[in-house]
């Protein structure tokens, strides 16, 4: 059974609207998140994400513009722990900085795989914001 887990990452020197649309945007989470993202014609709450020859659908569930994020894949959608994933933002006035946490799901035993994959996307979204 899938199991909750929060991560956060601090980014100095940038600002809110930039990190906002690197985590809400197709356009922003192809830059670092996958290959490619596009909305559904259809049906705008639908993410397609692609990597390589491989895609996976997500459905927007919330947000709060400025704020956070949240997704469900599609296959997790019988699933009865309801897993999703959230990127929520913060300001912290005393240092300045924005932290990012992200909310994910994972089965107990690929923890440490999901961290360090994570890990990965969360350098590849510095770099796509030039930090």
């Amino acid at each position: 059974m899938k199991e909750k887990f929060q991560l956060e990452y601090v980014f100095s020197n940038i600002s809110m609207s930039v990190l906002w649309n690197s985590i809400s945007t197709p356009s922003g989470l192809g830059e670092w998140f996958a290959d490619k993202v596009e909305l559904d014609e259809a049906d705008t709450n639908v993410f397609k994400f692609y990597w390589g020859k491989t895609s996976q659908t997500a459905r927007l569930l919330n947000n709060r513009v400025g704020a956070y994020v949240k997704f469900r894949w599609d296959d997790d959608v019988e699933d009865p722990v309801k897993p999703y994933f959230e990127f929520r933002m913060s300001y912290v006035e005393l240092t300045n900085d924005v932290v990012l946490t992200i909310t994910d799901f994972v089965e107990p035993d690929e923890r440490e795989e999901a961290t360090k994959l994570w890990e990965t996307q969360i350098s590849a979204l510095k770099m796509a914001t030039g930090l």
